[in-house]
């Protein structure tokens, strides 16, 4: 039987392509705010395009934080996509402003230290050894990338009893940054898969063959 996997609509994102590239791997994709068809899935895809404050204003409509949250505390599959991962982290900063995000990581969104932005193309990651997500990857394989914001150099301080993320890192304009993030049932990633050809389906089939 396929896996279930809810596409979460809260008004920023890729929808369709992103759906699309999730069928290509073989999951049934569902794109709804239903709570209740969002707690039964086998994975919730949480997408994100544009302003780090609009999209958790988005978030916060159809109760994005408390269901990602409701999820996870099952042990229940979430995996974010670009500004769906940035709001997965405490805080954005943009144009001055401090939005709060879903606090499951420790850190703050914040503009790149690179004179050309934004970051917008394809780019090689630097993954651990023991990354599921990049299981069956190179160190020359690329993903497609478009942003200005990200979180840079990222030190995860948890407590005695959590266990460290896995953490893939980019570099653009001499700039190092967060471009992937594994951690128990909670995936993400910076770079868009659904734009990434057949790299992105690939690292798509790991994340559904997770579920």
């Amino acid at each position: 039987m396929a896996k279930t996997v809810a596409l979460l609509d809260y008004g920023s994102g890729n929808l369709r392509s992103a759906q699309r590239a999730v069928e290509r791997v073989g999951a049934e994709v569902t794109v709804t705010s239903d709570p209740q068809t969002i707690l039964a899935a086998d994975g919730l895809l949480v997408p994100g395009v544009g302003a780090f404050a609009a999209c958790m204003d988005g978030l916060r409509a159809v109760n994005g934080p408390r269901l990602i949250g409701e999820r996870l505390a099952g042990g229940r599959p979430v995996m974010g996509i670009c500004v769906g991962m940035q709001v997965l982290f405490e805080h954005g900063v943009e144009h001055g402003i401090d939005a709060q995000g879903c606090g499951e990581w420790p850190g703050v969104v914040e503009r790149l230290h690179a004179s050309v932005l934004p970051h917008m193309g394809w780019n090689t990651v630097e993954a651990p050894e023991n990354s599921q997500m990049f299981a069956g990857f190179s160190s020359t394989d690329r993903f497609y990338f478009v942003h200005s914001y990200g979180i840079r150099d990222w030190v995860f301080e948890g407590d005695d009893l959590t266990t460290p993320p896995l953490v893939t890192w980019a570099q653009h304009d001499g700039d190092r940054f967060v471009a992937a993030v594994e951690n128990g049932p909670l995936w993400a990633t910076q770079f868009h898969p659904e734009k990434s050809g057949e790299m992105g389906l690939k690292l798509l089939e790991n994340w559904v063959g997770s579920l």
